[in-house]
């Protein structure tokens, strides 16, 4: 089985990528999800963001303050950087069991991990095939700040926490645009089935 990695950067479409692929019956995960999951109440990463962070990060229910925690995080590369060290690891663990239980629980010749920050974080080496969903960087921004309702320097902040879009398309296998109409995108996904399954990625 392919370890395939889907990354691109904030806007890009990577949710649509992702909900087309399972359309087409692959095996899927998302590391946004696993991120949520490990900084539950009880969670070890938790206690170390409420260590590190304080407790204004921390929500009346026990809950994380995601919003507040962003805020810290996107403003201070220091910061971000020990968000990171702290969230990165368990995701990765749970991604690598996640892999090795697919190989025994479905034919698929591929599977597909979501990793917004697969090169920030330096795992593109982990996999055999990277697929960077990409478009337009002006339509990135408005899709950013339509999606989230944040203003634009604010926006522009969170871009500049990821590798530009242009870089990311360089270091792919495999492109998917969503500049287009949904029925282009669709095309291009269902290619890309079709080129993974036969064991490419191009």
């Amino acid at each position: 089985m392919l370890r395939v990695a889907l990354t691109g950067g904030i806007g890009t479409g990577k949710s649509y990528v992702v909900r087309r692929l399972r359309g087409h019956a692959v095996p899927t995960i998302d590391a946004d999800q696993l991120a949520r999951a490990a900084v539950q109440p009880g969670q070890p990463a938790l206690a170390l963001l409420r260590e590190r962070f304080g407790t204004d990060v921390i929500a009346a229910d026990g809950t994380l303050d995601r919003a507040r925690l962003g805020l810290l995080a996107f403003a201070d590369p220091i910061a971000r950087a020990a968000l990171e060290a702290i969230v990165h690891p368990p995701v990765r663990e749970a991604i690598d069991a996640w892999f090795r239980r697919c190989r025994t629980s479905t034919r698929s010749r591929f599977a597909v991990a979501d990793i917004p920050l697969l090169f920030e974080t330096g795992r593109a080496s982990a996999f055999d095939h990277v697929v960077v969903v990409a478009c337009d960087p002006a339509l990135q921004l408005q899709r950013v700040m339509a999606r989230d309702q944040l203003a634009e320097p604010e926006v522009h902040r969170r871009l500049a926490a990821q590798l530009p879009i242009g870089e990311k398309i360089a270091l792919a296998d495999a492109l998917v645009r969503t500049g287009g109409s949904f029925a282009e995108t669709d095309r291009q996904v269902a290619s890309l089935c079709r080129s993974l399954a036969a064991g490419g990625g191009s």
